[in-house]
């Protein structure tokens, strides 16, 4: 694996055709964490370690495998940049973060005991690139049964203070976003890029009111949900209305909360998860993509383009288009940009300059356009991985109250944020 090309499973090219591997991978078995707002930085039963061992015994005794079954282990970890400066680690008697505010693939094979383990990853992109990664490394007989980890930690202080937000620096165009702190950069692009989208299509920013309603609607019906946990209360058109401007035109409601918690998945061969306890769900295309940004931040052109491209490396890989979609849950970090990735996708129809409409429409699980059944983000958290797990139960016909009514065969979910992106579509049945 050392000389291996890391972009080695990547299929961020145009052109590739039907995924080699449709099909023939599949996810048996999901585990979820409980999820807090921030770690306290004391309880030792509720750090990102304690969380990660929860979801990956309820991966593996959902999937009805044993900890000696599992040859891979993958973990997101932000190994290469520091996230929790300006100290690299706790005071004594801690002497790493590892197992506290990030889960190596490394620890966690320690934890459980692992002894079977022969595919371990822990600088995996994030989620929405990692579960390209876990699909493909099983595909390819690098690992039959794999545990794929993806954590968020928040702790008080200390979240996203890594790289140039670290230092007392902010070279070249970072000195436009860096001085203002980690997130204001993500809302002036997509603050920017939302604007330009309303100027353009004659939309407003109240656009976006019903569309957050049902988001919360969505993520209340997930019990392991922030919201479900702390805040078990719907919002209004009214609350998001009132709500106040963090920078204009992003509300505070468009925002989801950094959370602390834990999420794992086991990807295994189509062959063996027809032995196991779930009905498998398989995976019938990944695609990734890495555009250049022109300038300081991207404009809505680019990102149309970058969405339209992202898209048809979907239906290509997976030899399917718009009309089989059924169950759509596209990433929602701000909902001031999931209108774009509707629109590319043409989701139920959908084109360029319609999606004001489409959320004034019935958008709810027991209605005819149920749109990102999961809640997302914004719904249950920045937990980033419901949209993942809410196709999975979909297709089980798992989801409970969040159960779709309409036709559930196929599932995508993922992100194109700015300058990259990535998609995973699952099938109820392989072909």
């Amino acid at each position: 694996m050392t000389n291996r090309d890391p972009n080695w499973w990547r299929r961020d090219r145009d052109g590739l055709g039907v995924w080699e591997h449709r099909g023939k991978v599949a996810v048996a078995g999901v585990g979820h964490s409980p999820m807090d707002r921030r770690w306290d930085g004391k309880s030792m039963d509720t750090t990102l370690g304690a969380y990660a061992i929860i979801a990956a015994k309820k991966a593996m005794e959902e999937a009805g495998v044993s900890p000696d079954d599992i040859d891979g282990v993958i973990a997101y970890t932000r190994l290469d940049g520091d996230p929790w400066a300006p100290r690299p680690y706790f005071a004594p008697p801690y002497d790493s973060e590892d197992g506290l505010t990030m889960v190596s693939a490394e620890w966690l094979v320690k934890q459980l005991g692992l002894k079977n383990v022969k595919y371990l990853n822990s600088k995996a992109p994030v989620i929405w690139e990692e579960v390209g990664l876990a699909a493909q490394a099983v595909g390819d007989g690098l690992t039959k049964n794999c545990l794929m980890l993806y954590q968020m930690g928040n702790l008080e202080g200390r979240y996203l203070q890594g790289g140039d937000n670290a230092s007392d620096k902010a070279p070249g165009n970072r000195q436009w976003t860096t001085p203002w702190g980690a997130e204001p950069g993500p809302m002036q692009y997509f603050g920017m890029m939302f604007g330009q989208y309303c100027r353009k299509y004659g939309a407003s920013p109240d656009m976006l009111a019903p569309f957050a309603v049902n988001q919360r609607r969505n993520g209340l019906m997930i019990p392991w949900g922030f919201y479900s946990l702390h805040e078990p209360y719907q919002i209004t058109e009214k609350d998001y209305l009132d709500s106040r401007f963090v920078q204009q035109p992003v509300r505070v409601l468009d925002c989801d909360r950094p959370v602390n918690s834990a999420a794992c998945y086991l990807f295994t061969t189509a062959e063996r998860a027809r032995d196991m306890k779930q009905k498998p769900i398989y995976v019938l295309n990944h695609c990734q993509g890495s555009e250049k940004v022109r300038s300081t931040m991207a404009t809505l052109a680019e990102h149309e383009v970058w969405a339209d491209k992202m898209a048809r490396r979907m239906w290509e890989g997976s030899g399917l288009g718009p009309k089989d979609l059924d169950v759509f849950n596209p990433y929602d970090g701000y909902l001031q940009h999931s209108q774009t990735e509707l629109e590319a996708c043409q989701w139920h129809g959908v084109k360029r300059g319609e999606a004001a409409d489409f959320f004034a429409g019935d958008i709810r699980v027991e209605g005819p356009h149920p749109f990102l059944s999961s809640g997302g983000n914004n719904g249950t958290g920045r937990n980033r991985t419901a949209m993942y797990t809410d196709c999975i139960e979909q297709l089980r016909g798992t989801a409970g109250k969040r159960q779709i009514q309409i036709r559930c065969q196929t599932a995508m979910a993922g992100s194109i944020p700015p300058g990259s992106g990535a998609w995973i579509m699952f099938g109820k049945d392989p072909s």
